[in-house]
C-alpha cells in the first residue's frame, strides 16, 4: 500500500504525527522547507503575503518541478502567482500537455495526441476568503511536498499530473487579516474565544480590497482578481479544482461529496467520483482521528462558487472547510476541552490537498477519458431543456454589449442572425410560449457548443432546485439581470448567422462645429448612458434630463433623454473640445440639434420638462452596524462601474454628513439604529433639499420613525381554526427546518410593476425583475409614489417559501417619498446585488441622476 512520506516532511509542533507517515529518506534536497526560509515554523502564526510570495519565488528558482508566473494584480497592486507543479519532463512540454487538454474539450481545433492523453490537471485554490488563511498557509507546504524530489510518493503522482496552485486567491483580503493579526496577538498564545485577538474588526479580511466575497464571483466576474484569474482558468480547463476555505472554529473538517442540492446539470460521474475523492480523505483522517463530516450545508446549485464554477465547466469541483477562520487564530479552546491550533489546521488541508493529487494520479486515465466525454456528450446532446437562446436586437445597445463582455469572458459563444426565422419559445418577461420570428441583428446563443453546461445554467429562466434548503441565491438569469428582451426555444434553431460584429463606433460629432451648434440629445439607455452622463458632470458641463417624451423633426426621444444645451454651458472653458472628447472615450451617439423648438407640445428646450441635473454631491456611511460586503457594493459601484466621486462618512460621523453641503446621501445595506438626535436631523436635512437612497435592510431603521411614511407590513392574518393551530404546535421536532423556509426567500428573481411615467425607471419600461434576497415587505406609501410595486402571484424564478411568498405581495418594491424640499427613495431589494445585476445598477442611476 502506498505511504503518505510526504507529510511528514513540514509537520512540526505537538501535532501528533499520524501512522501513515513513513521516516524521511536519507538523501536530502537541496530544496528550501518553509520553515528554514520564514521567520517562524510553518503553522506558529500567519505568514504576511510578501514573504509567501517570496518563498514560492524561491521554490520556483530551486526545482526543475516548478514553474511560476504572475498572472495579474489586485486592487491594492499585489501579484497574484499561480505555480505550475510536475516532472521536468512534464514541463518541458506543458504548452503541449495544455493544449491537448484544450483539444480534448473541443475548445481547441486539431486531433489530439495520444502520448499526452492520460495526464490528468489538478488546480488548488487556497484561501479566496483572506481571514480563512490556514489554506495560504498550508499551501506553502503542499507546494514543498510536491516539488520535493527526496519524496517518492509525490514524485510518482507528478509522472501524470500537472498541478497548479494558486497560494493566494485574495491577497488585498489576506493582507488585511494576518497584518492585523500579528499587530493584535500578543507574545503568548491566549487560546480564550473572547479576547481580541480572536475578535476581527469591521469589514474584516474574508473580502477583497472592495469588500466583495469572490467567491461568489467566479461567473460574474465583476473583480479584478476574478477576471485576471478566469483567463488563466480557460487556458488550462482543470480536471479537478479544490477550492480550500474555514468555517466557524468549532466544525470539524468538511469535504466532498457536496450537499444537495445538486444542479440538475451535474452528471453522475462527477457526482460519483467525487465520493472517491472523498473516501480517500476519510482514509487519513479514520487514521488520525480527525472529525469531518460530507453532504452537509454546503450544496452544488450556484454557479459562481469555486466548486460549482469549475463543475459546470466540465471538472471534479469541490469545496474544502477546515474549522478556524477569522476567529481561529494560532490557537482556540474547544467545546470538548481541547484545543484547536494553527498548526493542526495546516495539517488537515495539507492532507485534502496531497490526497486530491493523490487520487488524480491513480485515476488519471479515468479523468481525461471522461473529460473529453462530458464535452462531447453535452456539446452533442444538451442537457438542458432549452437549446437556443434568442437575444432581441431591439434591446439597449449598452445591455448589448455589457452581454457579449460577460459571455466573451466565459468563453460562451453566440452568433449575429441574419435572416428571419420562426419559433416557439419562452418569453422571458411573462414566462409564456410564445410564437416569434428572428430578425437580423438579433444575438444568437446556441446549447451545442463545448461550453453548453455553463451557457444553460446562465441563460435557463430558472433553475430546477431539487432541495430548496440551498446555501445561496437559487435563480441568477442573465437575461433577466440584464433586462434584456430574450427567448428560449427547446429547438435547435437553425438560422443563418455571422460572427458578432464588433463595435464600429463612429463619433456622430466628427465634422460638426460642437461650439455652434443648438444642443445635444442622448437617449437614457442603461449603464453606458449613466457612465456618459457621469463623466459630463465630472468634467464641469450641464445637462438637463427630460421628464416626458418630446419630438424633434422626426425624432422622437423617450423620457430620461440627456439634453446638452450650448446656452447652459458658456461659462465653460472648454464645451466643445470636453464634448467632443467625452463622446468619442465612451462611444455617445449624440444627435445634434439644430433648434431649441420641438414639434411636440412641451418639448421646447427650454421649457419647465427639462430638469438641470446639476453636480450631485455624494457621500454614504460605511462601519459597524453596515454590512461589509453591502457597503462594499455602493463602493464598487461608484468607483468602477460609474467612476463618479463619493465621500465616505463613518457610520458615528453621521452627522457630519448633514452639516456639509451634501445633496445626497446612499445608506447601505446594514442596522443603523440611528438615535432620535440623528433622525431628526435626518429629517431636516432631507426637508431642506438632500435626498436619500435606502437601500435594503437599511429601510428598517426608517421604517416607523417619525418623519418616514415608511411602513412594514404585518404579517398574513392567522385564518386557522382552533384545531388547526393546536395541530400546528404538535408539530414534530424533526423536519422543523423544512418548515422554516415556508416563510423564507434565499434569493429568487420576482417580478415587479413598474410605473414608467417616473423618472425611476426612466429606460427601465413598465417592469423590472428583481433580485429579491429578503422577505422583508413594506406597505405601499400613503404620500408619495409607489414607483415599483409587487402585485398579485408575481412570476417567480427560484425558491420563494409559500409563506414568504404571500407576504411579498401587494408590496412596496421602489418608491420616492416627497420631504418638503427634499425626498427619500425607498429601495426594498438591493439593485447593485454583487455588482452582476446590470439592469439594477442602471435602476440605481436612475436613483442618482433622474429623480430631481
Amino acid at each position: 500500500m502506498r505511504q503518505f512520506f510526504l507529510l511528514l516532511v513540514l509537520l512540526t509542533g505537538p501535532v501528533v504525527c499520524p501512522e501513515i507517515f513513513a521516516p524521511a529518506l536519507a538523501a536530502q534536497s537541496q530544496l528550501t522547507a518553509p520553515g528554514d526560509f520564514l521567520p517562524h515554523e510553518l503553522g506558529e502564526t500567519f505568514t504576511p503575503h510578501h514573504m509567501l510570495v517570496d518563498y514560492y519565488q524561491l521554490v520556483a528558482g530551486e526545482s526543475d518541478r516548478v514553474t511560476l508566473e504572475q498572472y495579474g494584480t489586485t486592487n491594492e497592486d499585489r501579484p497574484l502567482i499561480l505555480a505550475t507543479v510536475s516532472t521536468p519532463e512534464n514541463l518541458a512540454r506543458i504548452e503541449a500537455i495544455r493544449e491537448n487538454n484544450l483539444r480534448r474539450a473541443g475548445l481547441l481545433e486539431g486531433d489530439t495526441d495520444p502520448e499526452l492523453e492520460d495526464i490528468a490537471i489538478v488546480w488548488l485554490s487556497f484561501s479566496v476568503h483572506g481571514n480563512e488563511a490556514t489554506g495560504s498557509e498550508a499551501s506553502m507546504g503542499v507546494l514543498y511536498d510536491l516539488a520535493n524530489p527526496d519524496n517518492a510518493e509525490t514524485s510518482e503522482w507528478l509522472e501524470n499530473v500537472v498541478v497548479l496552485l494558486d497560494p493566494s486567491l485574495n491577497p488585498d483580503g489576506y493582507n488585511r487579516y494576518t497584518n492585523w493579526y500579528r499587530q493584535t496577538a500578543g507574545k503568548r498564545i491566549d487560546p480564550n474565544p473572547a479576547v481580541r485577538e480572536h475578535d476581527e474588526p469591521w469589514p474584516g479580511g474574508r473580502v477583497n480590497h472592495y469588500l466583495f466575497d469572490l467567491n461568489r464571483d467566479w461567473a460574474w466576474q465583476t473583480q479584478k482578481e476574478s477576471r485576471h484569474r478566469m483567463v488563466k482558468y480557460q487556458q488550462w480547463m482543470p480536471h479537478i479544482h479544490a477550492d480550500l476555505h474555514e468555517q466557524g472554529y468549532t466544525s470539524p473538517y468538511y469535504f466532498a461529496p457536496a450537499a444537495a442540492p445538486f444542479h440538475e446539470y451535474i452528471t453522475d460521474w462527477q457526482g460519483d467520483f467525487q465520493t472517491e475523492i472523498g473516501q480517500n480523505h476519510a482514509r487519513y483522517f479514520d487514521r488520525n482521528g480527525w472529525l469531518y463530516f460530507t453532504r452537509e450545508r454546503f450544496d452544488l446549485l450556484y454557479p459562481s462558487y469555486g466548486d460549482t464554477y469549475p463543475t459546470f465547466n466540465g471538472a471534479i469541483g469541490m469545496t474544502y472547510e477546515q474549522g478556524g477562520g477569522g476567529r481561529g487564530g494560532r490557537a482556540i479552546d474547544l467545546p470538548t476541552g481541547d484545543t484547536l491550533t494553527l498548526k493542526d489546521r495546516v495539517a488537515h488541508h495539507r492532507t485534502t490537498a496531497l490526497s486530491t493529487v493523490e487520487i488524480a494520479a491513480r485515476e488519471a486515465d479515468r479523468l481525461t477519458t471522461q473529460f473529453g466525454n462530458y464535452f462531447q456528450n453535452t456539446t452533442a446532446q444538451p442537457q438542458g431543456n432549452f437549446k437556443t437562446y434568442i437575444v432581441s436586437a431591439d434591446n439597449q445597445p449598452g445591455n448589448l454589449r455589457a452581454l457579449t463582455e460577460l459571455l466573451d469572458r466565459n468563453g460562451i459563444e453566440y452568433r449575429r442572425a441574419t435572416a428571419n426565422r420562426s419559433f416557439r419559445g419562452t418569453d422571458y418577461r411573462t414566462g409564456e410560449s410564445v410564437d416569434r420570428e428572428t430578425s437580423a441583428g438579433d444575438l444568437i446563443v446556441s446549447a451545442y457548443q463545448p461550453r453548453s453546461v455553463l451557457t444553460q445554467v446562465l441563460f435557463d429562466p430558472s433553475a430546477t432546485v431539487e432541495d430548496s434548503v440551498t446555501y445561496d441565491i437559487t435563480a441568477w438569469s442573465i437575461p433577466l439581470a440584464y433586462g434584456l428582451e430574450t427567448y428560449a426555444t427547446t429547438d435547435r434553431l437553425n438560422v443563418e448567422t455571422e460572427d458578432y460584429p464588433a463595435a464600429d463606433y463612429q463619433n456622430p460629432l466628427a465634422g460638426v462645429d460642437v461650439a455652434a451648434a443648438y444642443a445635444f440629445a442622448l437617449p437614457w439607455e442603461g449603464m453606458n448612458s449613466a457612465r456618459f452622463l457621469a463623466a459630463l458632470v465630472r468634467e464641469g458641463i450641464q445637462v438637463r434630463t427630460s421628464e416626458t417624451d418630446f419630438t424633434f423633426g422626426d425624432t422622437e426621444y423617450p423620457a430620461g433623454t440627456l439634453i446638452i444645451n450650448r446656452g447652459d454651458n458658456r461659462v465653460h472653458p472648454d464645451f466643445a473640445g470636453t464634448l467632443q472628447r467625452l463622446t468619442t472615450e465612451h462611444e455617445a451617439n449624440l444627435s445634434v440639434l439644430e433648434t431649441g423648438f420641438s414639434a411636440s407640445v412641451g418639448g421646447d428646450l427650454g421649457g419647465s420638462n427639462y430638469a438641470l441635473i446639476g453636480e450631485p454631491k455624494i457621500a454614504t456611511l460605511s462601519g459597524e452596524g453596515i454590512y461589509p460586503n453591502e457597503f462594499g457594493q455602493v463602493w464598487y459601484y461608484f468607483e468602477q462601474d460609474l467612476d463618479y466621486p463619493l465621500s465616505i462618512f463613518d457610520r458615528e460621523d453621521v452627522l457630519d454628513v448633514f452639516a456639509d453641503d451634501y445633496d445626497i446621501l446612499v445608506l447601505p445595506e446594514g442596522r443603523y439604529g440611528f438615535s432620535e438626535e440623528e433622525t431628526e436631523a435626518l429629517a431636516d436635512w432631507i426637508g431642506g433639499g438632500g435626498k436619500l437612497i435606502a437601500i435594503g435592510s437599511a429601510n428598517g431603521s426608517l421604517a416607523g420613525k417619525d418623519g418616514f411614511g415608511l411602513k412594514e407590513k404585518d404579517a398574513p392574518k392567522d385564518t386557522l381554526s382552533e384545531t388547526a393551530k393546536r395541530e400546528e404546535r404538535l408539530q414534530p421536532y424533526g423536519g422543523q427546518e423544512r418548515r422554516f423556509i415556508e416563510g423564507f426567500i434565499p434569493g429568487a428573481i420576482v417580478e415587479v410593476e413598474m410605473d414608467d411615467t417616473h423618472p425611476l425607471s426612466f429606460g427601465i419600461g413598465d417592469a423590472y425583475s428583481s433580485l429579491k434576497v429578503s422577505d422583508d415587505a413594506y406597505e405601499y406609501l400613503e404620500d408619495g409614489w409607489n414607483v415599483g410595486r409587487i402585485r398579485q402571484e408575481p412570476q417567480v424564478s427560484g425558491f420563494v417559501g409559500n409563506r414568504a411568498y404571500e407576504k411579498i405581495q401587494e408590496t412596496l418594491n421602489f418608491g420616492v417619498e416627497p420631504m418638503r424640499r427634499g425626498q427619500v427613495i425607498y429601495m426594498v431589494d438591493n439593485p447593485l446585488y454583487r455588482a452582476f445585476w446590470e439592469n439594477g445598477k442602471f435602476l440605481f442611476a436612475n436613483a442618482l441622476f433622474q429623480v430631481q
